[in-house]
């Protein structure tokens, strides 16, 4: 049996032990197409053969840059790290400044592109990338030389002896890739990950996936260009699952019943979304169907993990899920057996209405610079608790700084930022990694995470505000699609919100209330300004009083990735909304310099 100590190791060790006929799994033209491990390997092979005749030598750096998530994407992956290549994975959704940027300091000797919106981004910059010799597409796209015909160049396989004696040369310590984060501020800054580094974090993390070796399913829609999706492609090939690539955001409920994986990931704001249709669902509802609905969810709320609410508490448990929470799981295929959150905090609430709903959602945590899973919760073995992250993976060490830092020791620990020792050196010390991470571990072993210490903040009183933990409870109401506490300095907190629009409308049509007819026109809208009032004031209540917003104002645009307001894993650019809402700040605090 192949060892693994090199990330291409994975898909041998899957044709050596599990042999799939369904080892990647991808839709095209309405049809799902399914690549075996030993084509996987074949092409792979092809593909580092193809890039051998291109001129490609070990640490030479290839980009790919996809849309969405594909069996090409794997494929293009492994042939590039056998021949002792690095590949450097970029977001689509970035501005074609960033892809400069990126190409450039990566030095990136060809690029693969999935589709037209890519590559039109990209050859609008190739002239400003001298390093960028030629772009290759998985789609036929007119003016772009196609994958396909690095595939033709690799089909003589008389420099396989060279691909073998290139594979054997790659050690474990070797750069596999560089992942530039997707960053909150400033340039986004290139990670490097050695083969060790992933290779060790997806068989650690192995131990926590309670699913059946060489017969489950998964199915994978959180971008591949980030290291926690990726990991867990070479974590389900080391477990022999077949993965099923999503077609897209906006297909993944078709998709999940049309796959019924056992096994997904997820970040904590698609799991938001999915709950509020759930609830909007249920509100449509009438008469007994309705309360039963109800009851159900507010049973979930309470749910308490090893049965620590009592026998009849889950004996009306058992009743709720054969009414009520069956129909969730039919939603979601049927057959889902976990679902891996992380990137984010999840509310401690959705932990406790989905898997009271029967469908395990566990939450982790890690970063880009851990490979990225530092702990994970496990349903198995009393290793779940909500409200925190979960138990450390094997090998890994934490240490809570003086102020409250969590600061980790293992070998998920990348190498360094590429070209940039002195940030290196301001996250790397005495052996730790400092993650810019608040947090503490229990008694029982559970790490907590309480706040990023850069998004912590001092009021003008000398109070310290920690925003997550505010943003996260307001996200509990239906009114609020989004929300940023501000108040560094000043004397008191306040907040920008971004209402759920369409649950606005929907309340307004209920009301039998004239709100207007654009987003300008509800958010100045003095009823409208009152209920999101009164919806503040419900989560003041938990908060002590120098935590509580004083003041808010509501944006009348969506935050998205695309206009800039969250970065491609749904977190917040927090200087960009302050910057794009510099009136509603002024007209909050008052004309200040911010």
């Amino acid at each position: 049996m192949t060892k693994i100590t090199r990330l291409f190791d994975f898909p041998h060790y899957q044709l050596a032990k599990y042999n799939l006929k369904e080892a990647l799994v991808t839709k095209y033209n309405d049809k799902w197409v399914a690549t075996s491990t030993q084509e996987y390997i074949e092409k792979a092979n092809q593909i580092s053969r193809g890039l051998l005749r291109l001129g490609v030598k070990p640490n030479d750096k290839i980009a790919i840059i996809s849309t969405n998530n594909r069996t090409e994407w794997n494929i293009v992956d492994i042939g590039i790290l056998q021949i002792g290549a690095q590949d450097v994975p970029i977001y689509p959704t970035i501005s074609q400044e960033d892809y400069e940027y990126v190409l450039n300091h990566s030095e990136s000797k060809y690029c693969f592109v999935s589709d037209k919106e890519v590559f039109d981004k990209v050859n609008n910059i190739k002239k400003n990338v001298p390093s960028l010799q030629e772009v290759y597409s998985f789609t036929e796209i007119e003016g772009c030389s196609n994958w396909d015909t690095v595939l033709e160049l690799g089909k003589d396989d008389s420099n396989q002896g060279e691909v073998d004696a290139l594979m054997a040369a790659v050690k474990e310590d070797d750069i596999a890739t560089i992942i530039y984060t997707s960053g909150t501020t400033g340039r986004p800054k290139g990670v490097l990950l050695s083969h060790k580094n992933i290779v060790s974090n997806a068989l650690n993390s192995s131990c926590r996936f309670p699913i059946t070796e060489g017969q489950a399913k998964s199915l994978s829609f959180l971008p591949v260009c980030h290291i926690y999706e990726r990991m867990l492609l070479y974590l389900y090939q080391y477990r022999g699952v077949s993965i099923y690539f999503a077609e897209s955001i906006e297909t993944i409920s078709d998709n999940l019943k049309e796959v019924q994986p056992d096994v997904m990931t997820a970040v904590p704001r698609l799991l938001e979304k999915v709950y509020d249709k759930i609830i909007a669902k249920g509100t449509d509802l009438t008469g007994v169907k309705k309360a039963l609905f109800f009851w159900a969810v507010n049973l979930g709320l309470q749910y308490k993990p090893y049965k620590a609410n009592g026998w009849l508490y889950e004996k009306k448990l058992g009743l709720a899920r054969k009414l009520i929470f069956s129909k969730w799981q039919e939603a979601l295929g049927g057959n889902l057996k976990i679902i891996a959150s992380g990137s984010a905090a999840l509310q401690p609430r959705l932990a406790r209405v989905f898997n009271a709903a029967g469908i395990a959602v566990m939450e982790g945590y890690g970063l880009t610079e851990t490979s990225p899973v530092i702990s994970v919760n496990d349903l198995r073995d009393n290793g779940f608790k909500i409200g925190t992250v979960g138990k450390l993976i094997p090998e890994t060490e934490v240490k809570i700084a003086e102020d409250g830092e969590i600061l980790i020791k293992g070998p998920q620990v990348m190498q360094g930022y590429y070209k940039d020792p002195e940030k290196t050196n301001e996250v790397l010390k005495n052996g730790y990694f400092h993650t810019g991470d608040i947090g503490e571990v229990d008694s029982e072993g559970f790490l907590r995470i309480t706040d990023r210490k850069k998004e912590m903040f001092k009021t003008s009183g000398g109070k310290y505000v920690a925003p997550q933990v505010i943003e996260n409870m307001m996200k509990q109401s239906r009114f609020i699609e989004q929300v940023m506490v501000i108040g560094e300095g000043e004397k008191m907190p306040a907040a920008f919100i971004q209402p759920n629009f369409e649950f606005l409308e929907d309340w307004a049509e209920r009301k039998g209330l004239d709100i207007g007819n654009s987003k300008e026109d509800f958010i100045t809208n003095q009823t409208v300004i009152d209920r999101y009032q009164e919806e503040v004031d419900h989560y003041n209540e938990k908060f002590g009083k120098w935590e509580r917003i004083k003041r808010f104002e509501l944006t009348p645009e969506e935050w998205s990735i695309d206009a800039g307001h969250l970065t491609p894993t749904m977190k917040l650019k927090r200087r960009v909304i302050k910057e794009k809402y510099k009136a509603l700040y002024i007209k909050i605090y008052g004309d200040n310099t911010i």
